[in-house]
């Protein structure tokens, strides 16, 4: 770009820079350059994330999966890692993240003309999904014949829509390096269907149609044993590990299974590991023209992948004097409170070590700043929405039923459920008008119980500007889940116009 237009630009963002009062002053009146046309922000085709959503979400199951690879995408942008333990280093133009856990993240991107006090256009969402986790002590007696596997709901799942499912595993191993001493983190995931958990035939009448105890009927079953049955016989060989490692707690085959896709060759080194299972049926496009998609922990996979993509696809010459920020937290389906969850201090820390670093002696670091900062920002708590069921019309609210291949759903509660109020509402519908995104809404009826988001947990703790959106999707909760094949895209239009004109509009929102 021209130098001339670069001073254009930096004369604009000096007028959005805020005064000390934490208002944000009138536009400096002055001509400036018409932008060139490679300036403007691009546009966003909804179809062309189709086919790379569904091979992310086939890729990366568990939620440390998706946290590796959306880091490492991230790395190959440019995006540099900051360590919780370090002291940052944070540059004008730099692209950065931290994670926690390696189950939680935040990235952003440092306007090349930030300043201390400015603003923040953040989305952030849960990357965590139901599922069913490995018990600390997972190896169970055989029974009849088969090896089970001991696993413990989390959050909603085994539900009904757990039976009968091919299910694999998959999470991360905690590795010690005998040579080293240095404990490491190992991702695996295999790549065949390991456990079911069978239904009882309706043949059997009554305990067939449930209910079902989660502790003893659903339980998975992993493998065959009918040793017992074969005494004389010489037992088929199965390894067995020293008392007091952690590999003695689990099951034997399960270990020898583990221990080989990682090439762990002693595994007693192995000190822990948190798996979970999950459908190992790839997600698809589905339906006669190919216009829906059919996957697995949708919820809320599908809203991180939109924001991530809208941070990578926005320009730097975009809202040049505000900071671009994504969040993806763990914990959200079990209440966000854990270390990594939405209720820590994990963003308000980020925003504090940002805003101290950029600190200038005329604009020292304190409560003071650090209050303007977060009075000049706005969070979209972007989490997927109920779209409508058109074969339970009657549960939804006329006006307020959200369809697939729309457009992303503005999500209400008059009890505080979600953190959407007036000013936010007409915040992002000024963003939609100007990216050219289609707007809905949705809530709940008066009748129905609402859901949540991290979107009240986090505005109240941090007090910033904020709404609740949705993409929406059919059959929440359930083991597999259904969205359109251009809702991922339209996520990342509506997200990318955030970050491409946040400045722009915030302007028109001064007073608020």
């Amino acid at each position: 770009m021209a130098k001339k237009s670069i001073m254009g630009l930096r004369e604009a963002a000096m007028a959005y820079r805020p005064s000390a009062s934490g208002h944000l002053p009138d536009p400096v009146q002055h001509p400036s350059p018409a932008p060139s046309p490679a300036a403007a922000p691009t546009s966003v085709n909804p179809d062309d994330y189709s086919k790379p959503y569904c091979e992310f979400m086939t890729a990366n199951p568990t939620i440390f999966h998706a946290v590796d690879s959306f880091t490492k995408q991230l790395e190959s942008q440019g995006y540099k890692r900051l360590p919780e333990r370090d002291t940052w280093k944070l540059e004008r133009g730099g692209k950065y993240y931290t994670t926690r856990n390696a189950s939680a993240f935040i990235a952003f991107a440092v306007g090349a003309d930030y300043q201390a006090g400015n603003g923040m256009a953040i989305v952030a969402g849960h990357i965590d999904a139901l599922t069913a986790k490995l018990k600390p002590v997972s190896k169970l007696p055989t029974k009849a014949g088969f090896v089970q596997l001991g696993v413990a709901p989390y959050a909603g799942a085994l539900n009904e829509t757990w039976w009968d499912r091919d299910l694999s595993i998959g999470g991360r191993v905690l590795v010690r390096d005998p040579a080293t001493g240095k404990v490491e983190s190992k991702l695996v995931k295999l790549d065949w269907p390991i456990a079911r958990i069978p239904t009882l035939a309706p043949h059997f009448g009554a305990p067939s149609q449930g209910p079902f105890n989660k502790e003893t009927q659903m339980v998975p079953v992993v493998g065959i044993d009918n040793s017992d049955l074969f005494a004389q016989q010489t037992p088929t060989s199965t390894p067995s590990y020293a008392p007091g490692t952690f590999a003695a707690t689990q099951p034997s085959k399960l270990v020898k299974v583990i221990s080989k896709e990682l090439n762990i060759t002693d595994p007693s080194t192995i000190l822990n590991w948190e798996l979970e299972l999950y459908d190992s049926q790839p997600a698809q496009l589905g339906g006669l023209e190919k216009d829906l998609i059919f996957a697995g922990r949708i919820d809320d996979k599908l809203c991180c992948y939109a924001a991530q993509e809208a941070l990578l696809a926005s320009p730097s010459n975009t809202s040049p004097s505000s900071i671009k920020m994504v969040g993806m937290f763990d914990d959200e389906e079990i209440g966000s409170l854990l270390r990594q969850g939405a209720r820590s201090n994990f963003m308000s820390s980020v925003m504090e070590r940002i805003t101290e670093t950029f600190a200038t002696p005329s604009n020292t670091y304190g409560p003071n700043l650090l209050a303007q900062t977060v009075a000049n920002s706005f969070f979209v708590s972007s989490d997927v929405i109920h779209a409508v069921n058109p074969n339970f019309l009657n549960v939804y609210l006329e006006n307020h039923a959200p369809r697939l291949n729309v457009g992303v759903a503005v999500s209400a509660d008059s009890n505080g459920h979600m953190t959407t109020d007036s000013v936010s509402h007409a915040f992002i519908k000024r963003v939609a008008e100007k990216c050219g995104s289609t707007l809905q809404v949705f809530q709940i009826r008066n009748d129905s119980r609402s859901g949540g988001t991290i979107g009240p947990m986090t505005s109240s703790r941090i007090g910033m500007r904020a709404i609740d959106v949705g993409i929406p999707q059919l059959s929440m909760h359930s083991i597999r889940a259904t969205t359109g094949s251009q809702d991922p895209g339209l996520g990342v239009k509506l997200f990318k116009g955030f970050f491409d004109y946040f400045e722009e509009i915030d302007r028109e929102f001064v007073d608020f």
